[in-house]
């Protein structure tokens, strides 16, 4: 059974950083793309950022040069290291996994970040 455990939400002033951590299981990072969404309440949810297998990499627009995105294929975790976050960065982070074929991805519960203004 695939599982993903994020974490490292919090509250941060804007202009600070976080670094959520997503923690997989019952999964093979040689099968599976892994990245993060986020959620305002009452809005869609929308991609942040994501990693293959070879280690190819997305970013939304909103987030290039502010946010990086990695793998430790050994402790099979998927950071996210969120640097120069503004009040609009605010929201609910999901790690997802889809695997390669597959149209449906897992996703783990999330992580609230919360940036003050």
């Amino acid at each position: 059974e695939v599982q993903l455990q994020a974490s490292g939400g919090g509250l941060v002033q804007a202009g600070g950083s976080l670094r959520l951590s997503c923690v997989a299981s019952g999964l093979s990072f040689d099968d599976y793309a892994i990245g993060w969404f986020r959620q305002v309440s009452g809005k869609v949810r929308e991609a942040v950022a994501c990693i293959t297998k070879d280690g190819a990499t997305y970013y939304d627009d909103s987030v290039k040069g502010r946010f990086t995105i990695s793998s430790d294929h050994a402790k099979m975790t998927v950071p996210l290291q969120m640097n120069s976050l503004k009040p609009e960065d605010t929201a609910v982070y999901y790690c997802y996994a889809l695997r390669w074929g597959r149209s449906t991805p897992n996703w783990g519960k999330g992580t609230l970040v919360t940036v003050s203004s």
